[in-house]
């Protein structure tokens, strides 16, 4: 249509009527156009409703928003908006139907609703979807016995997006230590017990029917735990008397407190190292070997022995535990398994008895060895024994028996036989 009118043709007969026609099309295409694209209202939008104005959606969650525009008069207008996404979250439609993206987060103002001008907008929530994975570090976990590391769980949807929050339940299923009881959240400490290996997949943490596991390498302490103090320099120490036949060789201090008898024989034992008889130096040894004592005692049992006789056997490093007593018949071989600071611990509830010797390889070392005795520990004739006896009551050495290692005794006797040799390790 040609819409430019002439001064002759605005004064021909009948034409202004037509004329007035064209001018209202023009008029109405132009309010349409102000309104919405697609509008068959022809009032001008003068303001934009958008339901809802924040929603919270899982991943790839839908949410169908409205749009309302109203004229300045109030009345709802029948328009077709434009819809769009401006700062992430998702996609939607020109129906105004929105479709949540794999990213959670919160989206402010990210739906954009305009008409004629006039805009408003909607903020979207993104929630993580339902768990999928549960995974455990560290894994593997290293520590020594008896220590205690933390171990932390993540929990992640089908997408690899961390869901929060997030509280599952531990446990320990292979051994290798202990979590407290009833524990939950996202961490947990783990305690070692004193057995020394490699606890494949112990450490879960649960929830509901999703589950994730870790390994616990569990090692010898990374220092010895003992001697303590000044029971370092002393290759024996009693409380009531120190008797060493003849022949022996003490290459080391010598050390009584609070008894004072000390029998050397004749011809005399030799000791190389300083006598202290009832001294100051006896009697702190003797209160450092009591803190000894109890801290060895006192160490979580990795593998109980019973009463069964351990020679002929080889035992890794670790924290061996007898209510009773502790018998080694033959050699009994301890393996360091490469590590110089491997400890082992024997604990007897109420004696020692070795018939044998005590064999170290791999690294291990006689000052990292540990025989502590709830009463009394008898080396018998001729053994060759290794490691650190630590007796609540007395030590006796049979003839000829040589011991690498301290024979130290809380309340009762060391006494040595003819011919034996005592070397610190």
């Amino acid at each position: 249509m040609n819409n430019v009118i002439d001064s002759h043709t605005l004064r021909a007969p009948g034409n202004r009527a037509r004329i007035a026609r064209v001018i209202t099309a023009v008029a109405i295409a132009g309010l349409l156009s102000a309104a919405c694209s697609g509008s068959t209202d022809v009032r001008t939008t003068t303001s934009l409703t958008l339901t809802p104005t924040t929603t919270t959606l899982p991943i790839n969650g839908t949410q169908q928003f409205t749009a309302v525009a109203k004229a300045s008069n109030g009345k709802v207008l029948n328009v077709t908006p434009t819809w769009s996404v401006v700062a992430g979250g998702g996609t939607i439609t020109q129906t105004g139907l929105f479709t949540a993206g794999t990213t959670p987060g919160t989206f402010t103002n990210t739906v954009s609703v305009t008409c004629s001008g006039v805009t408003s907008f909607a903020t979207v929530i993104v929630t993580a979807g339902p768990l999928a994975t549960i995974t455990v570090t560290p894994n593997p976990g290293t520590l020594p016995i008896n220590t205690t590391i933390t171990y932390t769980a993540v929990g992640k949807d089908a997408s690899g997006n961390i869901i929060s929050p997030f509280a599952p339940t531990w446990s320990v299923t292979a051994g290798g230590g202990t979590i407290p009881a009833g524990t939950t959240g996202l961490t947990a400490p783990f305690t070692a017990g004193g057995a020394v290996g490699t606890f494949t997949n112990t450490v879960r943490a649960t929830s509901g029917t999703i589950f994730g596991t870790a390994t616990a390498i569990v090692t010898s302490p990374s220092t010895p735990i003992a001697p303590a103090g000044t029971t370092n320099s002393f290759g024996i120490l009693a409380g009531s008397t120190i008797t060493c036949v003849t022949g022996g060789v003490i290459n080391a201090d010598i050390g009584l407190s609070p008894g004072s008898s000390v029998v050397l024989g004749t011809p005399p034992c030799v000791v190389t190292g300083v006598q202290h008889i009832t001294d100051a130096v006896a009697a702190q040894a003797q209160l450092d070997l009591t803190t000894e004592y109890n801290t060895l005692m006192g160490l979580p049992c990795g593998t109980v022995i019973g009463t069964a006789d351990i020679g002929a056997s080889t035992k890794t490093a670790g924290v061996y535990c007898s209510g009773s007593t502790i018998g080694v018949t033959g050699a009994l071989t301890l393996d360091g398994g490469g590590d110089a600071n491997a400890v082992f611990v024997f604990q007897a509830g109420s004696s020692l008895t070795g018939a044998g010797s005590i064999v170290l390889i791999n690294g291990a070392q006689a000052k990292n060895v540990y025989w502590v005795v709830g009463s009394s520990a008898t080396i018998g004739v001729g053994s060759a024994w290794q490691g650190n006896i630590v007796s609540f009551s007395s030590i006796t050495l049979g003839d000829n028996a040589t011991l690498i290692g301290r024979a130290l005794a809380r309340n009762g006797a060391v006494t040595l036989g003819t011919g034996n040799t005592i070397t610190l390790p």
